[in-house]
């Protein structure tokens, strides 16, 4: 074991991307026995268990010039890819929490969720933006660029439908005013307001847009919360250069039934130093 975990942490160390896939939480016992109380501490969980998971499967190290410069850590087992018999019947849904300002992270989400998940297209993707500096306010300034992206992906049909995040009313109105590809649902958190507003509720009425609930925080999870939990499954990793980039969370759900039929996560992270 020891000569895998070293490895690992010679891979680790040298890398300069990383890419995460939980696979299938579903079925990944070890991390069923245990109820996470948030969001946050199931993502915090899930780097964890996978990384522990991934480091006993990585063989001796040969060659110091072999060492990659992307790591995809993932379990083989534990990932669950869509078959074309099975794809009609299912819904892929997919949030996206954008942690740095780099456009180009939406589209490299997506094509790694659509590969990992083996679709050619996401039935439905929700953004979450950067989250603000203390004091500043959403604007449809800030969501532009964003929203641009998704419909470029919305076009080239790597996306069905794209939805937004805690916009109130006016903020949604200005968005749906201005795109050409129009928010086809808006996730409220309840935590904020226990009661959907009844003027954002008419006007999602009027215009078909969807109103869903969540109980994600603003920032799905820190930095700083990342390196502990990668620094938590081996002691000898330099964590303290690594940021992230995104977070995906999807679910796959069989329409037929309205059941989960899969749930994971994807993250992305680099090293800031370089």
């Amino acid at each position: 074991m020891e000569n895998h975990t070293t490895s690992a942490e010679v891979l680790f160390n040298h890398a300069t991307t990383l890419y995460l896939h939980t696979g299938n939480l579903v079925n990944r016992s070890r991390l069923k026995k245990k109820c996470p109380s948030s969001p946050s501490e199931e993502i915090q969980d899930c780097v964890r268990a996978t990384l522990n998971e991934w480091f006993a499967t990585i063989p001796p190290t040969t060659s110091p010039s072999d060492l990659p410069d992307t790591i995809d850590c993932s379990i083989p087992q534990a990932t669950e890819a869509i078959t074309p018999e099975e794809r009609e019947e299912l819904k892929v849904s997919v949030k996206l929490f954008i942690c740095e300002a780099d456009l180009s992270s939406i589209k490299d989400a997506v094509d790694k969720s659509c590969q990992a998940l083996a679709v050619s297209q996401l039935d439905s993707v929700i953004i979450a933006p950067p989250v603000l500096p203390e004091g500043e306010s959403q604007t449809l300034e800030n969501l532009q660029p964003a929203w641009r992206e998704l419909e470029g992906l919305v076009q080239s049909h790597k996306i069905a439908a794209i939805g937004t995040s805690d916009l109130d009313k006016e903020l949604l109105e200005q968005l749906y005013n201005w795109a050409q590809v129009k928010p086809s649902s808006n996730q409220v958190n309840l935590a904020s307001c226990c009661v959907m507003p009844p003027d954002l509720t008419a006007f999602a009425k009027e215009f078909n847009i969807q109103l869903l609930t969540h109980n994600d925080p603003k920032e799905l999870i820190t930095a700083a919360s990342f390196q502990e939990a990668v620094q938590e499954s081996t002691q000898d990793l330099k964590v303290a250069d690594w940021r992230l980039e995104w977070v995906l969370r999807y679910s796959i759900i069989v329409k037929s039934r309205g059941i989960i039929k899969a749930k994971g996560y994807l993250v992305h992270s680099k090293r800031s130093n370089l």
